[in-house]
């Protein structure tokens, strides 16, 4: 057998057929049942000449469906690619077209859409469209591009598990969120994948799994696990697929809401929920703080373990959650498509960090100086670098070496994954994030990090979230600028905030500009959308607007 996708989660199939798998609504799938609908639909993709190396998108949010669609993909071999399921037709043809899509899976609600773009991509054929877990009745037109409904593919398919032996060097290719440019493929090995995002490590000591020792587990008594995020993205789908490979029980649901949220964290007794960030945890404390003010407050007790990753989880709001449930354990993950984890910190309401999530560096992760060197942490305490990993790295971007070349590094022998995270060296080995260096504000020479001005904004009481971005300056290169949403029927005006912020921030750091907005742009996971939340400052320029400070300010 191989380190493979696919396997790792037959072999939780075989350990506890029965294990309730996933629960979406009121339906409740067992791992032999997802096995079963899996192995058909692979069966069908195999019928239409689908096999080893070939590109099948699947382009839903999250659903029994999806999942089986993701499975059925690696049982044949061929490489799942995720979409967003909020692209319009421009965005959707450049992912189909960069990808080298052959098969399509999508909610059939989206039938319109890959109408338009079908007639555009000649590889593309095969189709078949999923019932949309939102509007199930959904019953859009499938004839202009020949697509079948999921019902249709799996008449008569088999239900045996009878592929072909697989590789661990099968390829698993997640797109990035796009944030900062154009989503890229990031390939990765199957086995590579497992050992930094499905599990294969365990996460603490850095000691590899064997291929069984997830699957040993799943007769035990297991978690019931619940990942707020859309499975387009690759941390929500590496998080379902770790607990897929020991057993464990995952809570999906295809749009978040907070009080939804509540009512399925107490009936079904959650006892992990992973989030993003602030985009997620305002709303849902704000939403459990509430109920609570009621009298009739949410039944929580069962939660233990409450992560956080990919956007910022503010020492304001996280305070509010340690207050909320003060037996729990609270994290904040570091990692990215391009490297997997890379490390976690262990919150504590006495040591919240206000400069930005402090962890402590996993197995095989790093600090790289400007040199391209590997920094030595316990003597250069307080320098900025980028965050890198060795070890099991992605093959790189597909069919982008450019790209890859510059994230890809060899140093001293060894392959490194640096995607552009700026870190911050701290004592005993862990590190503070300081965000995406593409996103680095260059104001007079001075290096402003957007996510550590963003964490003091978020302290000031009349802003619910932000964005930091840098604009064209005249004197200066770039000057910061703060796209801010406000609490409901609250303002935020410049000069306050300046002020507010000068307890925690150099001059330097300070916001020359600001924009009220009332919705700050962020993707489906709360990911920011920083390209965006730019054309949004700048559209309140007009030259230098009348919301800037003197230029004098800026060197402070």
């Amino acid at each position: 057998m191989a380190l493979n996708i696919a396997d790792l989660f037959e072999h939780a199939v075989d350990a506890a057929p029965d294990n309730r798998a996933l629960k979406v609504g009121e339906r409740v799938v067992t791992y032999g049942e997802l096995e079963r609908e899996a192995n058909k639909l692979a069966h069908y993709l195999a019928s239409r000449g689908i096999g080893a190396g070939d590109h099948v998108a699947v382009y839903a949010k999250n659903s029994v469906e999806h999942v089986v669609a993701v499975l059925a993909v690696v049982k044949v071999r061929a490489v799942n690619i995720n979409v967003n399921y909020r692209y319009v037709e421009g965005e959707l043809n450049y992912l189909f077209d960069n990808a080298d899509v052959v098969a399509l899976i999508h909610e059939r609600t989206y039938a319109p859409l890959v109408a338009a773009c079908a007639p555009n991509h000649e590889r593309l054929t095969t189709f078949v469209a999923i019932p949309d877990v939102l509007d199930p009745d959904n019953d859009a037109d499938l004839s202009p591009f020949g697509g079948v409904t999921l019902e249709k593919a799996l008449e008569g398919q088999s239900e045996e598990r009878d592929f072909g032996e697989r590789s661990a060097d099968d390829l698993h290719i997640i797109y990035t969120g796009g944030t900062t440019g154009f989503p890229k493929g990031v390939m990765w090995r199957h086995e590579d994948f497992w050992r930094v995002l499905g599990g294969g490590i365990d996460f603490y000591t850095g000691e590899p799994l064997e291929e069984y020792d997830q699957s040993k587990q799943a007769t035990d008594p297991r978690m019931v696990t619940f990942p707020l995020s859309p499975l387009m993205h690759g941390g929500a789908q590496a998080g379902l697929l770790m607990h897929l490979f020991a057993g464990h029980l995952t809570v999906l649901e295809p749009k978040f809401d907070a009080q939804r949220t509540w009512e399925i964290i107490e009936r079904e007794q959650v006892q992990l929920i992973f989030m993003t960030g602030d985009a997620m945890a305002r709303p849902l404390i704000e939403e459990y703080e509430r109920k609570a003010a009621t009298g009739t407050p949410y039944d929580g007790s069962s939660l233990f373990a409450i992560s956080s990753s990919a956007a910022i989880f503010s020492p304001p709001v996280k305070e509010r959650w340690m207050a909320a449930f003060p037996n729990s354990v609270f994290t904040d993950s570091v990692g990215a498509s391009e490297t997997g984890f890379q490390g976690m910190g262990m919150q504590d309401k006495n040591a919240i960090s206000h400069d930005g999530p402090v962890v402590g560096l996993g197995p095989a992760s790093v600090v790289i100086g400007d040199d391209d060197h590997v920094l030595d942490l316990a003597t250069n305490v307080g320098r900025i670098g980028r965050l890198g990993r060795g070890g099991s790295v992605p093959v790189g971007y597909y069919k982008d070496p450019e790209k890859s070349a510059k994230t890809f590094l060899q140093i001293d022998g060894e392959r490194y994954s640096v995607p552009g995270d700026f870190v911050r060296i701290e004592t005993d080995g862990r590190v503070t994030l300081l965000g995406r260096g593409s996103n680095c504000v260059n104001t007079g020479g001075e290096k402003v990090y957007p996510e550590e001005v963003e964490m003091a904004i978020k302290g000031h009481p009349a802003v619910y979230d932000c964005l930091v971005v840098g604009v064209p300056d005249d004197k200066y290169g770039q000057a910061v600028a703060a796209v801010v949403q406000p609490r409901d029927g609250q303002t935020v005006e410049l000069e306050e905030l300046r002020t507010f912020l000068r307890a925690s921030l150099s001059g330097y750091k300070l916001p020359r500009a600001l924009t009220l907005v009332p919705e700050i742009p962020r993707n489906a996971t709360g990911k920011a959308q920083y390209p965006k939340a730019k054309q949004m400052a700048l559209a309140t320029r007009s030259g230098r607007t009348a919301a800037e400070v003197p230029d004098a300010d800026a060197a402070m």
